[in-house]
């Protein structure tokens, strides 16, 4: 990776590049339709650091908290700039705990390094950062979701020595259904 690239959470006034890059990631997805963020919504959900906090590879600064995650806002960016100050990469993640291991970890809801930016380590480099994290709160593993049809994401994660969980099937409840269950608790 060439030097000079900095990592670091996300802060307020970087809601325009945040939006724009979740939005060629929905592109990449042909998922473009289904984006419903806005820079709105993202200041209101999102915990954003003060100040830059990861500058280089060899510097192993522990993460700045700034916000505090919570229940409004339960997630977190690190974002990646080339040498150049060009945002090239998201990671997009929030704290999950695992019930068997009795240990906190991350979940990435979210890796995407811009198409003219791949094959320059960036998204290694972001996975690196949040693995360091998951070491540093003494976690136990780092998780995320990829599509079925997204082979060069599986063998890029395959090379960096992630396994697919074949024995797991997503599941989710939204729109309708959401609302449907949570009467339910009534």
């Amino acid at each position: 990776m060439a030097p000079g690239v900095v990592v670091r959470h996300a802060r307020q006034d970087d809601v325009p590049t945040i939006l724009q890059l979740i939005i060629e990631l929905a592109i990449y997805e042909k998922e473009e339709s289904s984006v419903l963020a806005t820079k709105e919504s993202l200041l209101a959900t999102l915990a954003f650091a003060p100040s830059p906090d990861i500058a280089s590879p060899s510097d192993h600064q522990t993460p700045s908290t700034g916000d505090s995650p919570s229940p409004t806002r339960p997630a977190r960016a690190l974002l990646l700039f080339t040498p150049s100050g060009v945002p090239a990469g998201l990671a997009l993640y929030f704290y999950n705990y695992s019930t068997w291991r009795s240990l906190p970890g991350i979940y990435l809801e979210d890796l995407y390094v811009k198409e003219s930016e791949r094959g320059h380590g960036y998204g290694t480099r972001l996975l690196g950062e949040l693995a360091r994290e998951v070491v540093q709160m003494g976690g136990g593993r780092l998780d995320w979701s990829v599509l079925k049809w997204n082979e060069p994401s599986i063998k890029f994660y395959e090379s960096i020595g992630a396994s697919a969980m074949h024995d797991w099937v997503g599941m989710r409840l939204e729109g309708d259904a959401l609302e449907k269950v949570a009467k339910k608790a009534n």
